[in-house]
């Protein structure tokens, strides 16, 4: 065997503990709290969503419980790429793989209009792609400058964005009525819980990125037990202040569309604060400004974990060898980073924030699929595997999480066809050429 020169390493570095490790699972999901969720209430109105929110909050709680498993017996950068590998064989790990860089790839282009809406209204002057494009070179730098800069970057924001939620929620509860929740709390009948899963998703979607960075974890199998069970109940408690002290000040309605006819907002919170405190509030501004650092902090985290899984494939040789390099000074995905930055400018180009997040929904789904089957597989196939934490109540939770999450992606395509179509060409086109091009000749 033969030294790799510096530049050829693959090895990531060990730099990160619990508390970072709890920022970065917050972080890759917290934008949700502060966008997109409400596009689920035009689909079905409060109880619509609400119904929608409780099964997908069911899925996730048990879904952690398994995916933290998993993580803290193959700590390693691909996440379910490697533990479907490991129990399915390449195929199927292939295919959880191409489904994982899917979700991580398409997140963050959503997330970026988003900021470049918020940057709109302090800098009228710059287009919003402009400011969009701006966030992704600004971001992608820092994350292939170093893990723990961009980790210790993303704790801060992170909690930054947690305090402000928590603001918004004791500033908008004691407005809270009943009466508000119950109008029109079924627009479309209970067709319109199904129609609203992908944005009650958009809730804790990438949640799982924090198995993304376990190789780059000190003592993974303690610390990301911690990280990752700290992170599902905080967010698990911020989505239901945050639902609830939405809807509860004026409606449903008033939080989707900012004016009778208007098209809907990508902004719900200010809108709920503006019925309580006025645009001219101190709350109001210091709502639109911090809230930034929410999307920032998922902007910038999932970039950090599709970095990981881009990498660990092109590490296998199932992607160009490229990907699969660290840099030589920091030590960090830097090519894959680029590429995944590509693709995701692409993607905003297109301007269809809705249906950017329900692509990336489909792929998380298919993901939580793959990974409780490979749980299931790997307890049976090899029942010796170190495993220093174990889903409790197994084979229960598990297998909640796969029904619910089964359920979910035939619920989407179903209301989703086009985009279902668009998302499957991609998998069957990636899996045509590994079978025929990268399986064959290794």
């Amino acid at each position: 065997m033969t030294n790799e020169p510096p530049s050829q390493k693959t090895e990531l570095k060990r730099t990160l503990g619990p508390l970072m490790l709890w920022g970065l699972g917050v972080g890759y999901v917290i934008s949700g709290m502060y966008f997109g969720w409400n596009l689920g209430l035009a689909e079905g109105g409060t109880l619509g969503l609400a119904i929608a929110t409780f099964f997908i909050i069911i899925m996730y709680v048990t879904f952690t419980f398994g995916y933290t498993e998993l993580a803290c017996a193959i700590p390693k950068a691909g996440g379910a790429f490697d533990y479907a590998t490991k129990a399915l064989g390449p195929q199927w790990g292939f295919i959880g793989g191409m489904a994982q860089n899917i979700e991580f790839i398409f997140a963050p282009p959503a997330i970026a209009f988003a900021i470049g809406a918020y940057f709109h209204i302090f800098l009228p002057s710059i287009p919003v792609i402009a400011i969009a494009m701006v966030a992704y070179l600004l971001f992608t730098g820092l994350n292939i400058y170093g893990v723990k800069a961009a980790a210790t970057f993303e704790l801060i924001i992170t909690t930054l964005a947690v305090v402000e939620l928590l603001i918004f929620a004791g500033a908008t509860l004691p407005h809270f009525e009943l009466e508000n929740v119950q109008t029109n709390a079924l627009p479309h009948g209970f067709s319109g819980a199904f129609a609203a899963i992908p944005f009650a998703i958009w809730f804790f979607l990438a949640i799982e990125g924090v198995a993304n960075v376990a190789e780059e974890t000190i003592n993974p199998q303690r610390n990301v037990i911690i990280g990752f069970g700290s992170a599902i109940v905080t967010l698990v408690v911020l989505c239901l202040l945050t639902f609830s002290a939405s809807v509860g000040v004026a409606g449903w309605e008033a939080i989707v569309y900012p004016e009778p006819g208007a098209p809907a907002s990508d902004s719900p919170l200010p809108l709920a604060l503006s019925k309580v405190v006025g645009e001219n509030n101190f709350l109001y501004h210091l709502l639109v400004t911090v809230g930034l650092f929410g999307l920032v902090a998922s902007f910038h985290g999932i970039i950090l974990a599709a970095g990981r899984a881009t990498f660990e494939f092109g590490r296998v040789g199932y992607a160009p060898a490229l990907l699969g390099k660290v840099h030589p000074h920091f030590q960090t995905p830097a090519n894959a980073l680029l590429i995944n930055m590509g693709i995701g400018i692409i993607a905003l180009l297109t301007g269809k924030t809705a249906e950017i997040i329900t692509i990336a929904c489909f792929g998380a789904l298919t993901l939580y699929i793959i990974a409780m089957i490979t749980l299931f597989v790997l307890r049976k196939k090899e029942p010796d595997l170190p495993r220093p934490f174990k889903v409790p109540l197994y084979p229960l939770f598990p297998a909640v999480a796969l029904f619910i999450a089964t359920i979910a992606l035939i619920c989407v395509t179903i209301y989703n066809l086009t985009l279902a179509m668009i998302y499957f060409g991609i998998l069957i086109v990636s899996y045509l050429w590994f079978h025929f091009f990268v399986r064959k000749s290794r």
